[in-house]
């Protein structure tokens, strides 16, 4: 006898999805480490010839390929392989489009770091490089400028679409200068120029970053009003601006680094000036940015303390370091802002 009101036995199609989904994820994953789309973005190819370019073996080099043909990664014509627009767009490495960077680093880091999550939530301690006694992620990045450059050219794929968002929608009119605290490869800094010609801009982080933050700027026509401001925001005053932004700061830190944090960007700012904070904004309800809450738990096995937070939360901390006005504005897929005037 159905005990759900008599209706039909529920399904267990989502369940098996969800919990079989490492299988489609690694097969991209793979797909991108052996650069598929790469290969087809310089034409159609079919089986025999795109198998063998990839130094493929025969046996399931049909089933890899059509996987993702059916997962609409890539599609298969007149018996040629040919890459999905989107594909195409961003998961080719030769295009400035590519943001398969941060799909390498899933692959190589944080794939098999994931394995140990049941462990993380019994202990609550991070499951990365710790774990084994290596040397923890950031040290071991700013120590090597080759991989520090490939780490922040993926952090950029993560957060292109919020950033081109962030560059056309906030009112720049009203500000004449602006920081980036945290800037990375510099890709905020960089939008927000580029939208807004009047703006001049502070791209603000270890001097490390200084050299790959210029190179970047300079690629992108927007040197001339970018400058590069090197420091540590826990033990430097943040550079003054009419406007400051931190995306994909906070939640890499407790609660009381992510309020000295607000709270130095305050002192920093001018009455009437902006802090825009920016991540996978998790919504009040805990209910439907799934993305946001497994950020979360990303950050669970990535940091010592970290976590991501809603937007109620970060308007509660804002208002708390004295900022007047608060609100929170959806920028692009699980992206939001939350914006405090002082």
């Amino acid at each position: 006898m159905n005990s759900h009101n008599g209706g039909a036995q529920p399904s267990f199609d989502h369940i098996l999805q969800v919990g079989l989904g490492f299988w489609a994820s690694k097969t991209l994953l793979s797909a991108i480490e052996l650069d598929v789309f790469t290969e087809l973005a310089r034409h159609p190819l079919p089986l025999a010839e795109l198998r063998g370019r990839l130094g493929l073996h025969p046996r399931s080099a049909a089933d890899f390929f059509d996987a993702l043909v059916s997962m609409g990664f890539l599609e298969r014509t007149g018996g040629l392989y040919s890459n999905a627009p989107a594909t195409d767009l961003y998961l080719d490495r030769r295009k400035p489009t590519y943001v398969g960077g941060l799909l390498e680093m899933c692959n190589h880091r944080l794939y098999p770091f994931w394995s140990h999550l049941t462990e993380a939530l019994r202990t609550g301690r991070p499951q990365n490089e710790i774990r084994t006694g290596a040397m923890p992620l950031f040290e071991a990045l700013y120590a090597d400028p080759a991989r520090l450059k490939q780490f922040l050219a993926a952090m950029t794929g993560l957060s292109r679409g919020a950033n081109q968002a962030i560059g056309r929608r906030f009112p720049w009119a009203d500000y004449r200068t602006f920081a980036d605290v945290g800037t990375a490869q510099g890709d905020l800094a960089v939008q927000i120029a580029a939208a807004n010609p009047h703006l001049r801009g502070t791209g603000f982080d270890l001097p490390e970053v200084e050299p790959i933050f210029e190179e970047y700027a300079l690629s992108n026509g927007v040197a001339p009003r970018l400058r590069f401001q090197a420091g540590n925001f826990f033990q430097d005053p943040l550079p003054q601006a009419d406007v400051i932004t931190m995306g994909h700061i906070l939640h890499d830190w407790n609660m009381e680094a992510k309020q000295v944090l607000i709270g130095k960007a305050y002192e920093a700012l001018p009455p009437g000036g902006a802090l825009i904070v920016y991540e996978a904004i998790i919504d009040d309800d805990r209910r439907r940015n799934t993305f946001g809450l497994l950020m979360s738990l990303n950050m669970l096995i990535e940091t010592q303390d970290g976590f991501d937070y809603t937007g109620a939360d970060c308007a509660a901390w804002m208002r708390q370091a004295g900022f007047r006005d608060t609100r929170v504005e959806h920028l692009v897929g699980p992206d939001s802002m939350v914006v405090g005037i002082k």
